[in-house]
């Protein structure tokens, strides 16, 4: 048989002048390392992961989708998460702003009571005067009262135009005096608190 010959075999340094595969690391040539256990799979992989993922970002994901995909439901799972927040954000405003709204909608039945008391004071006799100032006095420290947590009354003064958004109409009168779709009377007063129509002024509207 031939002798081997090194253009024979292959460049690699495991074969010997002979030709000849070493066969253990004992007979491997001198400036060939062999690398055994843990340290050979280290030196085998020796890239980092944020350098696979960059490889695999390269070579794999422009061929499909995946990571589209992922990317896509990551931005509207933040996209959610951001309108959930402010949403709860404007909802905890809104519930602080008119905490009191129950409270000031029962309290509006004694400022009617007040008004319906001075409403029926022009034919009262001397004696009364001074009955009817005090009750003019308390209805004005009450709406003041009222006044700092957000309530006002809705202008419904006579002549002004009727609105349906602030007034509600409860019947029509004609009066020449005044013009069509003005405010004629008003039967109970309307109040908004801090913007937002609590009750609407219940009024008689003039129609020409």
């Amino acid at each position: 048989m031939a002798k081997k010959t090194n253009s024979d075999n292959p460049v690699n340094g495991l074969y010997d002048e002979e030709g000849t595969l070493f066969g253990s690391q004992d007979e491997a040539p001198a400036d060939v390392e062999v690398v055994e256990g843990e340290d050979a799979v280290e030196a085998e992989v020796s890239l980092s992961q944020d350098e696979l993922e960059a490889l695999c970002r390269e070579s794999v994901c422009p061929a499909c989708d995946t990571q589209t995909r992922a990317d896509a439901t990551r931005l509207r799972a933040l996209a959610d998460t951001e309108n959930v927040k402010k949403r709860l954000m404007r909802e905890a405003a809104e519930l602080k702003k008119y905490a009191g709204e129950s409270i000031l909608a029962d309290l509006l039945p004694v400022l009617d009571n007040l008004d319906l008391a001075l409403a029926h004071t022009d034919n009262l006799d001397a004696a009364c005067k001074n009955f009817v100032v005090g009750v003019d006095m308390t209805r004005k420290i009450f709406l003041d009262s009222v006044k700092n947590h957000g309530l006002e009354a809705v202008g419904a003064a006579r002549g002004t135009e009727f609105n349906p958004e602030i007034h509600e109409a409860v019947g029509t009168v004609e009066e020449g005096e005044l013009g069509d779709n003005q405010i004629a009377q008003i039967v109970q007063s309307g109040y908004i608190l801090k913007g937002r129509l609590l009750r609407p002024a219940k009024v008689m509207v003039n129609k020409a």
